[in-house]
């Protein structure tokens, strides 16, 4: 589905390598602006007594299902092909017949073989490194298992220059100079604790084995801390409770309160917040179709108001204050009629301060079902997670900036993970059961990778449906906001964990190191189920009746793009330390907060994430597209790899559909209906929009720092006369 082409501005598959191709003497990458730190290309360089050889790697991303393609255990897929120009016959070099490809470890310590290149364009397969050399030899034999002729070129993938930061003198101690607006923030020894307790900041939990950046001690973000309920005693509030099921019909009304509740994680007590006292919220069930009234009422110590995620209802019932809505103060109350056109899971949660409001415990699921009984195919039970992470340290959570987001840079990562508002997810099953978890990402900013380690999986919808045809998956890459619905088969007795299993970065000398986190245990029984779904299970279906809905708009698969989105980042007044640590290559996916002190400095005030119309030039809420009724639009966001952090961002477009055509100009062969898709950095994708529904309507990025931070616009869609 997905495939990493070396071209980031213009996305054209294959156009950075492909002038040997053309018929010209040169392959090389791009060498413009915005590709000059292109994480999808690298350069080859011939040894010195062959100066007219010239190449270059494409890094494609294998076929996925989802946004980012990696492995079970996190690696990145990458897809490889290489240009080759200028290469004389082997047997030109000495007692050679072939040229040969390998790509070795940064170290140099291990190497597979790629396979025989020759001038011109080579498919060389998959390759699972995080960093890795390439190396082009000539041999005797095309059958060589090592390397033993005489090297031509050589190359290192992009991602093993991760950040200039190790370059950096000895210690540490010398930075580049910053720009000359960066200031330094407010002073702070952390071994001062009188100091933290007189301006209200505590210090973030540092991953362990992490070093502290060079100039970050003594670094306070320049913004006020927020905590929930400050000045309440905790233990005078009520006790959370559990998310409860709320089955609801057609004309139905639900009392749904944002209320401040006490919980308590890891022997901790804290003022979090809950709607109708419950974490997560109620777990609305209505039938596709349904419209519903909800009286929202607010109760806690903010402003907020209720966004009914890729719900496609009335304009002015979608939540955002604004656009659609006046806030709703504390005290205050607001009416809801959600019309449900659409089969499948979705979730509200606030569209006011969601890095407080939503990471506090404000969110909650909603399963459509459709009048179909056979949408999906056939399980034993229907289970729902709603996926998140909490920043914790030693003096209780990690408070919140008051003026503007603290984190503004990758968002806030929490440390400890939640299932269902939960540390811990804990189900028993039967031997041979097939479940059918419906999963969601409420998280501020992290993508997780999800799998049931030993138990087969296969993947049957995503947001706002099924997809054309199942497929089965060795993981789930699920980004905020994003959701998927999987099938898995416990056939094995015994214990299944569920874990979430990445390659966390460690930003300051770029290593890369395998973090396993356990997020819940399945525990099978010896019992075998009844009914078995076996059969079923083993089958992927091809749903005829998405495909048939897709045709409609396959004829527009091909028409030209109506607006170009660059997704990048500006930054001011930040202090020096951070400001000269936004330098070098980027990573293409940020797994884990591998910069905690100076992404936790970096606010709202100095970070600015932009959307930018590149037609146009507007950003963000000057951003003003019309369309009609019925148009249906092609969107084409790129990533920015020469920003100065680039990261990935999951695209939100609110009240209307979308398919993701294209990754970086490769065509997606398995479409699926949804609202929020994830972007690489360095990646582009072509969403097909169609505009169905009228109303002033929000895009935005989904880390919700990043929304905090601007990377939002508008777009109207005009009613059709009728």
């Amino acid at each position: 589905m997905s495939l990493r082409v070396a071209t980031l501005v213009v996305a054209v598959a294959g156009a950075a390598v492909a002038a040997t191709t053309r018929g010209s003497e040169r392959a090389a990458c791009p060498t413009s602006a915005n590709e000059a730190q292109s994480l999808l290309c690298a350069d080859l360089i011939p040894t010195p007594d062959l100066p007219r050889v010239t190449g270059a790697l494409e890094i494609m991303s294998g076929a996925t299902p989802f946004g980012v393609s990696v492995t079970v255990d996190g690696h990145p897929r990458q897809r490889l092909a290489m240009t080759i120009a200028g290469l004389p016959a082997a047997n030109a070099l000495g007692d050679y017949t072939v040229y040969v490809a390998w790509a070795y470890s940064v170290s140099l310590d291990s190497a597979i073989k790629l396979g025989v290149v020759t001038n011109g364009r080579t498919s060389l397969g998959e390759l699972h490194y995080n960093q890795f050399r390439i190396l082009v030899s000539a041999e005797k034999s095309a059958t060589v298992a090592e390397r033993t002729g005489r090297l031509v070129l050589r190359g290192t993938s992009p991602s093993a220059r991760l950040m200039a930061h190790r370059d950096f003198s000895a210690g540490g101690a010398t930075v580049i100079a910053p720009d000359a607006s960066a200031q330094q923030s407010t002073p702070m020894s952390h071994g001062d604790a009188a100091h933290s307790l007189s301006v209200g900041w505590t210090m973030p939990p540092m991953t362990p084995g992490m070093p502290m950046m060079p100039g970050m001690s003594g670094l306070l973000p320049r913004v006020s801390p927020f905590r929930a309920g400050a000045g309440i005693d905790a233990a005078t509030l009520p006790a959370v409770r559990p998310s409860r099921l709320v089955s609801l019909r057609d004309g139905d009304t639900l009392a749904l309160a944002a209320r401040m509740v006490r919980r308590s994680i890891g022997g901790k007590t804290f003022t979090m917040y809950g709607f109708n006292g419950q974490y997560p919220g109620p777990l609305i069930k209505v039938d596709q179709n349904a419209t519903i009234v909800v009286q929202f009422e607010n109760a806690i110590d903010q402003p907020s108001a209720v966004h009914w995620h890729g719900v496609r209802l009335d304009n002015q019932f979608d939540g955002t204050p604004g656009v659609t809505q006046p806030l709703v103060p504390p005290g205050g109350r607001f009416t809801y009629r959600v019309h449900f056109r659409d089969a499948g899971i979705y979730w509200y949660h606030p569209h006011h301060r969601e890095d407080i409001q939503q990471d506090l415990g404000l969110y909650g699921s909603m399963l459509v079902r459709s009048p179909d009984p056979n949408y999906y195919g056939p399980s034993n039970r229907e289970e729902n997670l709603m996926l998140d992470d909490l920043l914790i340290g030693a003096d209780g959570l990690t408070p919140h900036g008051s003026e503007a987001p603290t984190h503004a840079l990758m968002g806030r990562f929490g440390n400890v993970f939640l299932v269902n508002g939960e540390p811990r997810y804990a189900l028993s099953v039967k031997r041979g059961e097939v479940v059918r978890f419906s999963l969601v990402n409420v998280s501020n900013a992290r993508i997780f990778n999800l799998s049931f380690a030993g138990a087969r999986m296969k993947v049957v919808a995503t947001d706002v449906g099924k997809f054309e045809r199942e497929a089965w998956v060795s993981s789930v890459v699920i980004g905020p906001a994003e959701r998927y619905v999987v099938d898995v088969e416990f056939a094995k007795l015994g214990r299944v964990a569920l874990v979430n299993r990445v390659q966390a970065l460690e930003h300051m000398f770029g290593r890369i190191t395998p973090e396993v986190d356990t997020m819940g245990v399945v525990q099978v029984s010896s019992t075998p189920v009844r009914p078995s779904y076996k059969a079923a299970f083993g089958t992927l279906r091809r749903n005829a009746d998405v495909i048939a809905d897709i045709d409609v708009f396959r004829r527009f698969f091909a028409r030209p793009v109506d607006h170009t989105v660059m997704l990048t980042l500006r930054t001011r007044n930040l202090p020096s330390a951070v400001s000269a640590m936004l330098l070098g290559i980027n990573a293409s996916v940020d797994w884990n907060d591998g910069m905690s002190m100076m992404n936790w400095v970096a606010t709202g005030n100095e970070v600015t994430w932009v959307l930018r119309d590149q037609d146009s030039g507007a950003e963000n809420m000057d951003i003003a597209w019309r369309f009609t009724q019925g148009d249906v639009v092609k969107l084409r966001f790129i990533n920015d790899p020469a920003s100065s952090h680039a990261m990935q961002h999951p695209i939100h477009l609110h009240g209307q559909r979308f398919l993701v055509l294209t990754r970086n100009g490769a065509a997606n062969d398995n479409l699926a209906w949804k609202d929020t898709a994830v972007i690489p950095a360095g990646e582009s994708a072509d969403f097909l929009v169609e505009m169905s529904n009228p109303g002033k309507w929000m895009m935005h990025c989904h880390v919700a720092e990043h929304m905090g931070s601007g990377m939002m616009g508008v777009f109207t869609v005009v009613p059709k006369v009728r």
